[in-house]
């Protein structure tokens, strides 16, 4: 093998199993959500392959020819990138996007095709090494080039593959590649041709994979998107992003608010008295509350920030959002809008922005509650969407953190209390008195200002330089 086709391998391996690293948080996240752990889980497996294949490749390639090797090593690492999709879309539904059932799903998902990708390096090495005199050149230029084509995988995937292309058409691209790669080295290896018994089962693999289908009515960049009818509200639908429903929207009465703590938010628009007001929502989701506000107070001016610009256009097109002139939407992550907003410039702030089912961390510290204050009226409230559950220690965090940078605030939890579940929790904060929320038998309780300071504890404050949330969560 050649120098250059030396480079050319190593480059190209490497870099596709960081497309696979990259792409298997897309294809998991309908079943283990988002999150800090997602990615964790996820770089730390794939780790674990990219340690186990040099390991074992280098080890292999000392005992039988390397370019037969990389041969076969290639149509297996493209069989078992193409098994990815059947392994994920059968095992996802039983996660429940712990730590434990992250590792596992990317384990049985990704494990072995970063491992065997992972041991072509070593095997290209072996073929390259003619003297001892040239291992330290050898080797160190192939780690090089390993890198290099990691950097480019990491990169263009990130910036350009997953905006272009589906993820799913990118796993099955990349298996084809491997595969067609792995026929032509061993073809001129000494090996002569391809197993007939090993290229029959990837093509069936290849098959397989083929047949299974999206759980995704949309693929976006950020998010697999399904629209839920209601079963008994024709006009009902529900917005679910990866695992978690998001939004529900009725196409002919914006004013049916479907959801027990989106209900909560809405009410808090009763505090800050009657007529149009001017409402802040970091988060647009469903554009459920801009379309109730829009309805209920006609006049208001809402401005919306909204990651996904294609979520959007989904919530037009299919959750009866318009966009009139007098709902601004802004795309693009929310911090980054905050200090080019007016100061003093709304009544109500809604923060109701996930990732799955958590919050954002850099959406959850002093510094940003900070640029809210800053942004509201002296009347004006931030009201907040929390998930939390057991000891509730992300919720307790938040509520110490608003309690750091507001005069009042005010916790409103489910009817039935807190329990080991995670549930909705609306925390309210302002400069002055918060009056008893209005609040629809059933929908929660507002819990007292000794009981919230109770509650608190002794939480930490969430800045900038430390903000668990997701950590924190019970």
């Amino acid at each position: 093998m050649s120098a250059r086709a030396a480079a050319a391998m190593v480059f190209t391996t490497s870099a596709l199993v960081l497309v696979l690293e990259i792409v298997a948080g897309r294809l998991m996240a309908p079943y283990v959500g988002v999150s800090l752990e997602t990615f964790t889980g996820i770089i730390g497996t794939v780790l674990a392959g990219i340690a186990v294949g040099a390991a074992a490749g280098g080890a292999l390639a000392d005992r039988r020819d390397p370019l037969t090797l990389i041969g076969r090593a290639l149509v297996l690492g493209g069989g078992l990138t193409w098994l990815a999709i059947p392994i994920v879309t059968t095992l996802g539904p039983g996660m429940t996007g712990t730590p434990a059932d992250i590792v596992a799903l990317t384990s049985a998902g990704f494990l072995l095709p970063a491992a065997v990708l992972s041991g072509i390096a070593p095997m290209v090495a072996k073929l390259r090494l003619s003297t001892l005199e040239e291992t330290g050149a050898v080797v160190g230029g192939l780690s090089a080039w390993g890198t290099f084509g990691a950097l480019v995988g990491t990169f263009g995937t990130g910036f350009v593959l997953i905006a272009l292309l589906p993820v799913r058409t990118i796993i099955i691209a990349i298996g084809a590649v491997l595969v067609v790669a792995g026929i032509v080295v061993t073809g001129r290896s000494r090996g002569g041709r391809p197993d007939v018994v090993e290229s029959g089962l990837v093509v069936l693999v290849g098959i397989l994979t083929l047949g299974i289908g999206s759980p995704c009515d949309h693929e976006t960049e950020y998010y697999c998107v399904r629209i839920v009818a209601d079963a008994d509200r024709p006009s009902g639908r529900s917005l679910v992003l990866d695992q978690v429903r998001h939004a529900h929207s009725d196409l002919d009465d914006p004013a049916h608010l479907e959801i027990r703590y989106v209900r909560l938010l809405a009410a808090a628009a009763e505090l800050v008295g009657p007529g149009p007001i001017e409402v802040l929502h970091i988060g647009g989701g469903g554009f459920t509350l801009p379309r109730y506000f829009d309805h209920v107070r006609p006049g208001s001016d809402q401005v919306v920030l909204e990651l996904d610009d294609e979520l959007v256009d989904i919530a037009r097109a299919e959750l009866g959002f318009e966009r009139g002139s007098n709902i601004e939407v802004r795309t693009g992550d929310a911090r980054l809008h905050l200090d080019r907003l007016p100061t003093g410039a709304f009544d109500l702030i809604i923060g109701d922005a996930f990732a799955g089912d958590s919050v954002p961390w850099h959406l959850t510290t002093r510094e940003v509650m900070t640029e809210i204050r800053r942004m509201l009226r002296p009347d004006g409230l931030y009201a907040m969407n929390v998930i939390d559950g057991g000891s509730s220690g992300y919720s307790r965090a938040q509520l110490a953190t608003l309690y750091d940078v507001f005069d009042e605030v005010t916790l409103v939890e489910p009817a039935d209390g807190i329990g080991s579940t995670p549930v909705n929790q609306i925390l309210i904060a302002g400069d002055r008195p918060i009056p008893a929320l209005p609040i629809a038998p059933g929908d929660g309780r507002v819990v007292s200002t000794a009981d919230t300071r109770d509650f608190v504890g002794d939480a930490p404050v969430l800045t900038d330089d430390f903000a668990p949330a997701d950590q924190l969560r019970g």
